[in-house]
C-alpha cells in the first residue's frame, strides 16, 4: 500500500462559458445558478453533520472488456437536481469560484482547461462525479471525517466543489493527479459552522486507482489499483478494517452481511460482491457494464429509506464510466433509463461552448450524445 502525506491545509461550483451568452439568458443563468448556491446552503445547514451526499463508488478494473467504474449518489431530502455539463479546453476557472459567487480566498488557483470533460453538477453549484477525454474519472464523497487544517497561502487554493473538476481539467493519469495535489492545497466551503467534508477518488483507463483525503489537517493518499471501493465515513483506514481479513472466504447466502443504507454497511457489501464478480468473466463489454451495476444497485439506497433525523435519504442517480471507451453513463433513480454520453464522440476545441443537458428530462433515453445544448438554451 502506498500511502503519501502532505502537509496541507484543505464548493461548489459550475464550469464557465468561453463563449458569450445572450444578456438575458445570462441573466437568467445566474440568478439560477445563485438560487441554486443558496438552496445548498440551506440543504447542508438543516443536516448538520449528517451524510448528504453520501455515496458509493465501485472499481471493476481487471475484467476482460473495459475498465469500469459506478458511483451512486445519495441525497437528502430527495434530489440533487443533477445536470450534466459538458465542457471544452481552453475555459478559464478560479479556485474560489462557487457559481455565480466568489467566496473569500488568498491565492485562488487560476487555469486554463487542459481536457475537455463530461460532469455531474449538484444544485447547479458543485461537480460531484465525471469524467474528461482521456478517460480519468473522478468523484467527491461525503466524508465527516475530513479535516482541511489551516489554510497555506504558499500554495493556490482551489475550494472542494472544484476539486474534482480541476483534476478532470488538468490531469490525465491518477498518477498527475497526485502529483498536482501536491502542489494545490483543496480549501473547505464553510456553511454557518459546519465545514463541507468531501473526499475524491480518482482512476485511470489503465485500472490505477487513488483516494484522496484530508486528515488531522493533512492530505492522506491511498494509491493503487487494489483500491477499488470508496464510500463514506470513516477514514478509509478505519473503513479498510471493516473488512474480514480473509475476504469471506466460504461465505455463502446463508452468512450474513451488513444490510442498511449507511456508510459502513454499503463498504462491506460493495467490497463482498466485487471480490466474487471479480471471478466472473463477461462475454461482452455489456454483460460486463451490467454486472457492475448490479453491485451498483446493491449498495444504493432505496427511495425512502431512513436517516438519523426525522426524513429519508435516498440514492438520487448513478453514473457507470467505462475508462477504456469513454463512455459515461447516467441512471436516474426517479424513472427507468439510462442516458450514454459518449466522449469520443464529442467536440471539446478550444472556442467551443459549454453544454448542457437536464438528465431527468423524461424525453430523452439512451445515447444523447448530441442533445446536449449551449448552456442558457432549451431543447425541447
Amino acid at each position: 500500500m502506498k500511502r503519501l502525506r502532505d502537509s496541507i491545509s484543505s464548493p461548489l461550483t459550475t464550469v464557465c462559458s468561453a463563449t458569450k451568452t445572450a444578456p438575458s439568458l445570462l441573466a437568467k443563468r445566474v440568478q439560477g445558478v445563485r438560487e441554486g448556491f443558496f438552496a445548498l446552503v440551506a440543504t447542508l445547514g438543516a443536516l448538520g453533520t449528517t451524510e448528504a451526499n453520501a455515496c458509493t463508488r465501485v472499481l471493476w478494473n481487471d475484467n476482460s472488456q473495459a475498465v469500469l467504474v459506478s458511483r451512486s449518489m445519495d441525497w437528502y431530502p430527495t434530489t440533487s437536481n443533477p445536470r450534466l455539463v459538458a465542457s471544452p479546453r481552453g475555459i478559464t476557472r478560479k479556485g474560489n469560484s462557487v457559481g455565480a459567487n466568489v467566496i473569500s480566498m488568498d491565492n485562488p488557483a487560476s487555469w486554463r482547461t487542459k481536457y475537455g470533460s463530461v460532469v455531474v453538477t449538484a444544485l447547479d453549484s458543485g461537480t460531484s462525479d465525471g469524467m474528461n477525454e482521456k478517460g480519468l474519472a473522478a468523484h467527491v464523497l461525503w466524508l465527516n471525517a475530513s479535516d482541511y487544517g489551516p489554510r497555506d497561502p504558499a500554495k493556490p487554493g482551489v475550494n472542494v466543489g472544484l476539486w474534482a473538476q480541476y483534476m478532470l481539467d488538468n490531469a490525465a493519469t491518477v498518477t498527475e493527479v497526485i502529483a498536482l495535489a501536491s502542489i494545490i492545497q483543496a480549501t473547505p466551503i464553510t456553511v454557518g459552522s459546519m465545514i463541507v467534508p468531501l473526499s475524491l477518488a480518482v482512476e485511470d483507463p489503465s485500472g490505477d486507482s487513488a483516494i484522496l483525503q484530508y486528515i488531522g489537517g493533512r492530505l492522506i493518499i491511498h494509491h493503487g489499483s487494489q483500491y477499488r471501493v470508496l464510500a463514506n465515513d470513516p477514514e478509509y483506514d478505519e473503513a479498510l478494517k471493516l473488512l474480514d481479513p480473509n475476504g469471506y472466504t466460504g461465505y455463502t447466502r446463508n452468512n450474513p452481511l451488513p444490510g442498511n443504507g449507511n456508510s459502513e454497511a454499503r463498504f462491506v457489501r460493495a467490497n463482498f460482491y466485487l471480490d466474487f464478480l471479480r471471478l466472473t468473466k463477461p462475454l461482452s463489454l455489456a454483460e460486463a457494464k451490467a454486472s457492475l451495476m448490479s453491485v451498483a444497485r446493491n449498495v444504493s439506497v432505496p427511495a425512502g429509506s431512513p436517516i438519523e433525523e426525522p426524513g429519508t435519504v435516498e440514492t438520487d442517480y448513478r453514473v457507470l464510466s467505462d475508462l477504456s471507451h469513454r463512455t459515461y453513463s447516467f441512471e436516474t433513480t426517479k424513472r427507468l433509463a439510462l442516458l450514454v454520453t459518449d466522449l469520443s464522440k464529442m467536440n471539446f476545441s478550444v472556442g467551443q461552448p459549454v453544454r448542457t443537458l437536464n438528465p431527468q428530462n423524461t424525453r430523452i433515453n439512451g445515447e444523447i450524445t448530441h442533445r446536449y445544448v449551449v448552456s442558457g438554451t432549451v431543447r425541447q
